[in-house]
């Protein structure tokens, strides 16, 4: 892999990148760079949202600025007013050590006065929508005549939001020798129309394959009734108490619902949509960015240019009319080397739609199970015990309280005390879910992967606990888990390195963020049992247990039957309010 400065960039650019701490280029930024600083072509540049794109077009039109000239040399066009300040903000850092040159981010929803000032004062770079851009132009107040470079950044999302006629009309007066750099996740039959209109013999780089999405994005789907929808949805970020996503709703309308809802109940969520004026949106996007919510219920336009990382999940709460704006909302998980997962709540006349998405994408989709009351209560249960088990201890803060803690605890045993401080935080979602049925609608679909053989030894984390062994299994409980750095591959190779050169046959493996499940066939519990239990794992002692068939394993060796489904735990995506009612609650408090 090269290093900034072997790509051909100049000794301020590359303090800049050092700087912000990136030590070696994307694969994006390493084919697009050296193209753009070495010629005058025009280039196509297809790469999902969050491999560096910014950086891949910023760098090397940076270098190119004259800083002895005022005139507007470089036009950035941005579908929306929050992608347009992400990258005004990202070329200003860029260019920290380049005296002279100046940026702009113009856009809708902000005083045209202080844009204008900022224009006339002379500006090298000029970022932003192409409605604001045109206003502008059409003003006499932005001169576009002596631009060098022209950046269509999400060329797809601007043609699906209806910015035809705005591109046509800005691009109009730029000068024809201008290069011109069209950067797009996904190459519809508009971008090479559009590519065809306003380049010349471009040169075309693809980092990944067309309208492929995301490489470390796994794909799941779970089929029920319509009208079961929500409570599918409710169950999703019920089991995922980590859960940190964007729940994506066909209409304004849907949003406002679907937010309402989850808000009255508990969870931490808020909508995006166009009724909101920009200070409400610049709210709602700095409390998700900070994490104090953790579902963002939004619309493909509202959501258009978000540049927020370590996405969990994205939730197609209905799948898009247009399948390749799909391949744009899961491109909004697994970002910059994380991995995320893309989920679709469907109905059972949309299997042929997966199957579309599928061979769009080139992507395998995962039939999953809507889970049961009884698994998300065995999730949640373990959750609290282990966030209870790894909370620091502040003894300074609580010494003086103590001793009248003690006294008052004193009649209670360890056990009691633990039954009652479980009940105290758990007793709602038990009561929630106590008789929550099946809602999972029958298709015919492809079967969970995750369930398809006894013989798939590498199955991956289904985001949700399978419900019980497969014929010939026995199925275990792991108190290892996703931060301890498991994953199905290094949990196969610890049970046979442990096992001595006896390996035995696994079955579902399902990986939870503080512990996991695993199946192996049958007879192997005592040798299983005397190679596991004491031995080690990154430095954490392995605990293996049969997982109890009362509750489906949901819970591992410490469920009982007593922990049928009612609502709500603490530490969660939801939050509960002082006499064990629901409420929402802003809070940075999130576990994400």
């Amino acid at each position: 892999m090269s290093t900034f400065q072997e790509l051909g960039l100049s000794p301020e650019i590359c303090q800049a990148v050092e700087d912000l701490g990136f030590e070696t280029p994307t694969e994006v930024q390493e084919r697009a760079i050296p193209t753009i600083l070495a010629s005058q072509r025009d280039l196509i540049a297809l790469a999902q949202t969050g491999t560096g794109k910014t950086g891949a077009f910023g760098m090397p039109v940076l270098q190119q600025v004259d800083p002895n000239s005022n005139n507007v040399q470089v036009l950035v066009l941005s579908p929306t007013r929050e992608l347009a300040i992400q990258i005004a903000k990202d070329l200003k850092a860029f260019a920290k050590h380049q005296k002279g040159i100046k940026t702009v981010a113009v856009y809708g929803g902000a005083n045209i006065s202080t844009q204008i000032r900022a224009l006339n004062n002379g500006v090298q770079v000029v970022i932003g929508t192409p409605g604001r851009m045109l206003d502008l132009i059409r003003r006499g107040k932005l001169d576009v005549t002596n631009v060098r470079s022209l950046v269509l950044d999400e060329a797809d999302e601007m043609l699906n939001m209806g910015f035809q006629e705005d591109l046509d009309a800005i691009l109009h007066d730029t000068p024809k020798e201008k290069q011109t750099l069209l950067f797009s996740a996904t190459m519809p039959n508009q971008i090479s129309k559009m590519a065809h209109k306003y380049m010349n013999n471009p040169e075309e780089i693809q980092v990944n394959a067309r309208n492929s999405g995301a490489l470390n994005v796994e794909h799941h789907y779970y089929m029920v009734h319509a009208r079961d929808r929500y409570e599918a949805l409710k169950r999703i970020a019920d089991v995922n108490p980590d859960i940190y996503g964007i729940i994506f709703c066909r209409t304004r309308r849907e949003t406002s619902e679907v937010a309402s809802k989850l808000s009255k109940e508990g969870y931490n969520a808020d909508l995006l949509n166009g009724d909101l004026s920009q200070n409400q949106r610049d709210e709602v996007m700095d409390r998700f960015r900070s994490k104090e919510l953790q579902l963002l219920v939004a619309t493909d336009v509202a959501a258009r240019g978000l540049d927020v990382d370590n996405l969990t999940h994205v939730i197609n709460y209905n799948l898009p009319d247009d399948l390749e704006v799909y391949i744009h909302r899961s491109g909004r998980t697994g970002r910059a080397g994380n991995s995320g997962i893309a989920v679709s709540i469907i109905h059972t006349r949309e299997m042929g739609r997966i199957r579309a998405l599928e061979k769009m994408s080139g992507k395998d989709f995962i039939k999953q199970e809507v889970p049961s009351g009884e698994e998300i209560c065995g999730v949640r249960m373990m959750d609290m015990v282990e966030k209870l088990r790894t909370t620091e201890v502040n003894e300074k803060q609580i010494e003086k309280y103590l001793p009248e803690v003690y006294e008052r605890l004193a009649d209670l045993g360890w056990q009691e005390l633990i039954q009652h401080f479980v009940s105290m935080e758990f007793n709602q979602i038990l009561e929630y879910y106590q008789q929550a049925g099946d809602i999972n609608a029958s298709g015919r679909g492809k079967k969970n992967k995750n369930n398809s053989s006894r013989k798939n030894k590498n199955n991956r984390n289904s985001g949700g606990n399978p419900r019980r062994a497969e014929e010939g299994y026995t199925r275990y409980f792991l108190n290892v888990g996703q931060r301890d750095g498991l994953n199905p591959a290094r949990l196969m190779g610890v049970v046979n390195e442990q096992m001595n050169g006896k390996k035995p046959d696994f079955g579902k493996i399902d990986i939870q963020t503080n512990f996991s499940f695993f199946e192996v066939e049958e007879g192997f519990d005592t040798k299983l049992f005397d190679a596991m239990n004491g031995s080690k794992f990154e430095g954490r002692s392995i605990n293996v247990e049969l997982a109890k068939p009362d509750t489906n394993g949901s819970s591992g060796g410490g469920s009982t039957s007593s922990n049928k489904g009612k609502r709500n735990s603490g530490g969660s995506s939801r939050k509960k309010a002082k006499g064990g009612r629901i409420k929402k609650k802003r809070s940075p408090e999130v576990y994400a």
